[in-house]
């Protein structure tokens, strides 16, 4: 047993120092030319325009969050897909239906929730009562003239 882990421990130890000497030898023998635009920061081939911090609308996040949950839904089914037909010959092709069509209407039932709730529109309207106090909407606003 001990010798099991002293052959892992020499593996991660020998894997470690590898990784740092190849760091070391490339700080040690690259060129170092910097200017102006080797240091700037790059995205896309673009010159950055404007302030680094950006704020995004909460709304993305909540639409993003959606598609990866239907985005899982398709990575776990299709193992299942695969298999079906095999497991159709051998008389459990049931269970493989139920649980893909339980699955699936969970990821629905939880989709029609937060639509009713309207989390899946870009710009909600706030009710009365979450809107904060003296905060005008447009109907409130008097005719400009």
């Amino acid at each position: 047993m001990g010798f099991q882990f002293g052959a892992v421990l020499t593996f991660a130890v020998v894997a470690v120092l590898f990784a740092l000497v190849a760091l070391l030898i490339g700080a040690i023998i690259r060129p170092r030319f910097p200017n102006a635009d080797k240091v700037s920061i790059y995205e896309c081939g673009e010159r950055p325009v404007g302030a680094a911090w950006y704020n995004f609308n909460p709304r993305f996040y909540l639409i993003a969050l959606a598609f990866v949950i239907f985005e899982v839904d398709i990575a776990l089914t299709f193992p299942v897909v695969v298999v079906y037909a095999e497991w159709t010959k051998k008389g459990n092709g049931w269970v493989a239906l139920s649980e893909l069509v339980l699955f699936t209407v969970i990821l629905i039932i939880g989709l029609v929730w937060a639509w009713a709730h309207g989390d899946l529109e870009w710009v909600k309207k706030l009710s009365a009562a979450e809107r904060p106090a003296g905060s005008a909407t447009p109907d409130d606003r008097p005719a400009a003239g």
